[in-house]
């Protein structure tokens, strides 16, 4: 099946891109893209910065106020729609998948920065307000001297590494390398085969661990059994889905590998509380 979900890519949105990286005033931004409030996923990671203005913004289905020095991550894939108030102002970053994949040696690199975990609590926060005016002024130069690469590279990780360290993490990751490699590499297969496997066992077997210390670690660290975490994942994408008009129920059904129509719809509805049907209605 075709998938027929919005894709934004970068081109589309971002003007003077060099070398897979656009840095720009949110005010700008928003002036050119002023009709991009429908929901849409975008197929680069997108940051941005609140410094002034309010509203509401919507990462994968949960809401959120804007506060100025709210800063959020998004990484490709993920569903997203706005609704600023008053005047906005602050700062937009895109960069591509691999904008950092020559520069780094280590090609998991990027994981270990909680807002890059791929669950949505962890991707939404304000700056403390005794780095607020360090984290703008490397905005302001970035944003300066975006043709220069490697400084882009440079300043967007100090950047990663100053916010990490002033936050107040709602999920906190284990401290010991191998644990948190066993997570790391537990989310990223969900990601990977959502569609086909379901049971923790199985995810288990990939790892090379038995189910009940994948339980354990997903219990201590995400308070969610590796079970939950893997419905969550095939709920998300159904929402996603359900979200574009294009696709009939039965479609979706089929496409998240259900037997048929009557076990997706119960299966929503016990996970959502609603049918797929309500859900649209409310969403779209």
């Amino acid at each position: 099946m075709v998938l027929k979900v919005p894709v934004i890519e970068q081109c589309s949105v971002s003007e003077n891109v060099q070398q897979g990286i656009m840095v720009e005033d949110l005010a700008g931004y928003l002036a050119r893209n002023k009709k991009l409030v429908f929901p849409h996923r975008h197929n680069f990671y997108h940051l941005l910065l609140f410094t002034k203005g309010g509203g509401k913004h919507t990462i994968d289905f949960e809401t959120f106020e804007v506060v100025p020095w709210q800063i959020y991550f998004m990484s490709p894939g993920q569903i997203h729609t706005w609704s600023f108030e008053e005047e906005m102002d602050g700062y937009v970053v895109n960069f591509d998948r691999d904008f950092f994949k020559t520069f780094l040696l280590q090609p998991d690199y990027m994981t270990l920065f909680s807002f890059f975990s791929g669950l949505v609590q962890d991707e939404v926060f304000v700056v403390k307000e005794d780095e607020r005016e360090g984290v703008a002024d490397v905005f302001k130069r970035l944003r300066g001297y975006v043709h220069d690469v490697d400084f882009a590279r440079v300043s967007l990780l100090y950047i990663f590494h100053v916010l990490e360290q002033q936050r107040d993490r709602p999920v906190a990751l284990p401290e010991d390398t191998y644990n948190h490699t066993l997570l790391r590499n537990f989310l990223n297969l969900i990601e990977s085969n959502f569609r086909t496997l379901r049971l923790p066992k199985d995810y288990a077997a990939l790892l090379y661990i038995t189910p009940n210390h994948l339980n354990a670690l997903c219990r201590e660290v995400l308070g969610a059994s590796a079970g939950e975490i893997i419905r969550k994942r095939v709920l998300l994408e159904a929402k996603r889905l359900l979200v574009i008009k294009d696709y009939g129920v039965s479609e979706i059904a089929y496409e998240l590998n259900f037997n048929d129509n009557s076990y997706f719809t119960k299966f929503f509805k016990k996970g959502i509380g609603v049918t797929p049907e309500e859900f649209r209605r409310k969403h779209i």
